[in-house]
């Protein structure tokens, strides 16, 4: 009797352990982001927006989930974005940007089957400078200006996605956006994953997919700053 119930135990102590294996998760993926976009100081400049050279950048992301009612599962994405105008004077860039833009989200799954769905809320960090490059409106001369910037906005977040079964293929679209205190952000991704690693301890993807992200912030410092960065992006995906 007493082998029996240590089996017993045993047997159910393996079991809690799967189902919270099932249960609590942490995703992380890493990719390259490859954009380019326009840029424009519109208190600085009466010039149209500037192109901005294509440049290369890490994304990171890493998400926690568990089985906990009521309490959102946590997510963070970084990434920051250096990049430069392509029109110079005298060899300096009009715009030379330095932007780290990390997004704080807590969410909550409404769906997860074939078809994911979840959505939250959080906040989005904006910490650098922009340097500029004016004339001086009262001799033929340029000089050096900058902008620090150190802005911080709640945010409202959703994403959806939908699996092939059998196949290890999935689509996923992410949406985060913010209009508050004259700064307004929108933040849009859509991507195609294929899992070759696929089992019960941890699944692993690569994927490919696309990104814009539009930043305004008006009267800041004076100044109405208007970045637009849109590019494609390749990564991997690994979920425990």
């Amino acid at each position: 009797m007493k082998i029996l119930k240590i089996s017993m135990l045993a047997l159910g102590t393996s079991l809690c352990g799967l189902a919270q294996a099932d249960v609590i998760g942490v995703k992380g993926d890493l990719s390259y982001w490859n954009y380019n976009g326009k840029a424009n100081m519109a208190a600085q400049t009466s010039a149209p927006d500037q192109d901005l050279d294509r440049k290369g950048s890490a994304q990171l992301s890493l998400a926690f989930e568990h089985p906990i009612p009521l309490l959102p599962n946590a997510k963070i994405r970084h990434v920051n974005l250096k990049t430069q105008t392509e029109n110079e004077v005298f060899g300096q860039p009009i715009y030379d940007l330095d932007i780290a833009h990390t997004d704080f989200i807590l969410y909550y799954e409404i769906l997860d089957n074939i078809v994911d769905a979840d959505v939250g809320f959080g906040a989005t960090t904006l910490n650098g400078d922009v340097t500029t490059l004016l004339a001086d409106p009262t001799s033929s001369l340029y000089k050096m200006g900058k902008v620090d910037i150190n802005k911080t906005v709640p945010v409202i977040y959703g994403s959806a996605g939908v699996k092939l079964p059998f196949t290890g293929l999935s689509a996923k679209t992410e949406l985060l956006y913010s209009n508050f205190n004259d700064t307004k952000i929108t933040d849009a991704q859509a991507e195609l994953q294929y899992n070759f690693i696929d089992n019960l301890l941890v699944d692993v993807g690569l994927k490919a997919g696309y990104r814009i992200l539009n930043i305004k912030l008006d009267d800041y410092e004076k100044n109405d700053l208007k970045f637009d960065f849109k590019g494609p992006y390749l990564g991997i995906d690994i979920h425990f």
